[in-house]
């Protein structure tokens, strides 16, 4: 295999400690699938719900969590990178470094106050406001229930500055048969969003317009 190219479109993908890491894993299959190159950003809260709700048990060292992540999403050397949560000289700390979406996936509301208020305690939060303040795409994915009015005003005041509040709430109408087929709900509107090429579900009004084709 070779190494990832430098002219990949480069997607930062960051898990917090919110439950539903399901979301973010596929998610990341899907994007290093779309010959992504993929900047990984995990929180310590993230690896412990990680290894709660997967068989994914992840290391603690940086540069194991980037050999075990390369080898689970099957993707080639160099093509998803982990940086640490105070690698302040990686690119997504840095609005002068490559212009990227960030997709936080899953979004704590934790996550959601610091990007909310202006905290950049770790490298996650500092990557969401540098995304904020260069006004580059941000998508959050909060899943929690119910949500508070601090919670709810933090994602108001979010939207206000751009960013995207994207909740892990699967629909219904594409009949899913599976736990796969709900998470693949929610990971085919964040590539929609990022504008990437997706098949995991059909968008809405295609079956019907090729109803409409003729034979």
């Amino acid at each position: 295999m070779t190494a990832a190219s430098d002219t990949q479109r480069v997607i930062n993908l960051a898990f917090t400690g919110a439950s539903g890491a399901q979301y973010g894993l596929r998610l990341l299959e899907c994007l290093v699938a779309a010959d992504c190159r993929v900047h990984v950003m995990i929180s310590k809260a993230a690896q412990v719900v990680i290894a709660t709700e997967t068989d994914l048990k992840l290391p603690g060292s940086t540069p194991a969590m980037q050999e075990k992540l390369t080898s689970y999403a099957g993707a080639r050397p160099g093509q998803v990178l982990v940086f640490g949560r105070e690698d302040w000289f990686s690119p997504p700390a840095s609005g002068s470094g490559e212009k990227a979406p960030l997709v936080i996936c899953p979004c704590s509301t934790g996550t959601l106050s610091a990007l909310a208020t202006g905290a950049s305690n770790n490298l996650i939060e500092r990557a969401g406001d540098v995304a904020l303040k260069e006004r580059r795409q941000l998508i959050l994915v909060p899943r929690e229930a119910p949500y508070s009015e601090v919670h709810l005003e933090n994602m108001l005041r979010l939207t206000r500055m751009g960013a995207v509040i994207m909740p892990a709430s699967p629909g219904f109408y594409h009949q899913p048969q599976s736990v796969g087929d709900l998470v693949d709900f929610i990971v085919a509107r964040l590539l929609d969003h990022l504008g990437l090429p997706q098949d995991l579900m059909p968008r809405w009004g295609e079956k019907r317009l090729r109803s409409r084709q003729p034979d």
